[in-house]
């Protein structure tokens, strides 16, 4: 028989209630032994729903838990996202646990930033450095031949667990062939990311990857592998300026990258109007709004020229995870900019508005008078979309 939608929903909350009672047993929990017991049948409850596409449950129950600024919420999340990027399967080996991971690149270019098929030759390279310098010995791969943007990375849980599905299936043969047609269009910035997705596998229990063995820290694996897989990058992002990161499991790569991308940007934009415009750095001013809807969401940087008064770039700093206004996020930025050789800067102290073009849709910046406005290139300049992803 056909469910109505007041059905649905309400089994969607019962669902989630449940959820939110096993997290909240799990926040309070003061025994490794109480830990078990409250993941095992956490673990349960968030696969049951998986398999059965409700993912209304899973974000309620996230959504409620994140009204309340309960840890609880931290449990679920780390306890989902566990559950999509890992799985244990079974081989005629024995158990192996399985690993979605992703090595992102922070990359920067006056040109349109590639997304693109890759080749067998920087495949085989890639697997080789990936190998060598980054995961353990016994460690089998597989990885996507395709060079992904934020715009094409799953957009749910199911269709993260379905990407882990399909990588583990294609682990005899080593590589996902990706049908180009089946991923979202990318947005253009002249700073963003771009990332290899794989699925790592290994016996049971075993160590991932190399910093786990002891000998070599999470910044040695990261200088090698770097040094390893630059040639292959410089192939991928010609004309590029870019920043391998560290391979890790897919989540917290992803929030690596984002956190990383924001100082990245700041300083990408400085180089472009250096390289594009010849302003040397100290004849920049830099102008940092923070933009509000309800509650303080981003910083936006209007930057000008010492011998214009129109703002020519600028840059969006969302604010990541608990930061919030009392954060030290403007120290950081400031940092960021004086680093990048630009000597004045001036912090707004009113609440600007998060407005953008009517027209075209992009952001708009902070002047020095404090009016939000579009950032207009000078007519001899190059013109890459103007804030990052």
């Amino acid at each position: 028989m056909k469910t109505s939608p007041s059905s649905r929903r309400g089994r969607a909350s019962r669902e989630a209630d449940s959820l939110i009672q096993l997290s909240e047993g799990l926040a309070q929990s003061g025994s490794r032994a109480e830990d078990r017991f409250w993941e095992t049948r956490l673990d349960v409850e968030i696969d049951a729903l998986l398999a059965t596409g409700d993912e209304g449950s899973l974000n309620a129950a996230l959504d409620r838990l994140a009204d309340r600024e309960s840890r609880a919420y931290e449990e679920l999340a780390d306890a989902i996202e566990g559950r999509v990027e890992s799985a244990e399967v079974q081989t005629s080996e024995g158990s192996r646990d399985l690993l979605l991971f992703a090595a992102p690149v922070l990359a920067w270019s006056r040109m349109p930033l590639p997304t693109r098929l890759l080749s067998d030759p920087i495949i085989r390279s890639l697997k080789k450095s990936l190998a060598e310098e980054v995961f353990c010995e016994g460690v089998d791969l597989a990885v996507a031949n395709y060079f992904f943007s934020p715009d094409q990375l799953p957009s749910s849980f199911g269709e993260t667990a379905e990407l882990r599905d399909q990588l583990a299936k294609a682990l005899p043969s080593g590589v996902f062939e990706v049908d180009p047609q089946s991923l979202g269009e990318t947005a253009q910035f002249l700073a963003d990311q771009r990332y290899l997705l794989g699925v790592a596998s290994v016996k049971k229990g075993a160590p991932l990857f190399l910093w786990q063995e002891g000998m070599l820290s999470r910044d040695d694996v990261l200088a090698a592998w770097r040094k390893s897989g630059n040639e292959s990058l410089t192939h991928l992002l010609p004309a590029c300026g870019f920043e391998p990161m560290l391979p890790r499991a897919y989540y917290v790569a992803c929030r690596d990258a984002d956190r990383a991308a924001r100082p990245f940007s700041v300083t990408a934009s400085v180089a472009f109007l250096s390289t594009s415009l010849g302003i040397a750095p100290n004849m920049l001013i830099a102008v940092i709004g923070g933009c509000y809807n309800r509650q303080l969401e981003e910083y936006r940087i209007g930057f000008i020229s010492h011998s214009e008064d129109e703002v020519i770039h600028g840059v969006v700093w969302p604010l990541l995870g608990p930061e919030d206004e009392m954060s030290d996020v403007v120290e950081e930025i400031e940092a960021i900019l004086k680093e990048a050789g630009v000597q004045k800067i001036e912090m707004l102290r009113q609440r600007m508005p998060m407005e953008y073009c009517e027209d075209c849709g992009a952001p708009l910046y902070p002047n020095l008078e404090g009016e939000m406005v579009h950032a207009e290139l000078p007519d001899d300049g190059e013109s890459p979309t103007q804030h990052l992803h």
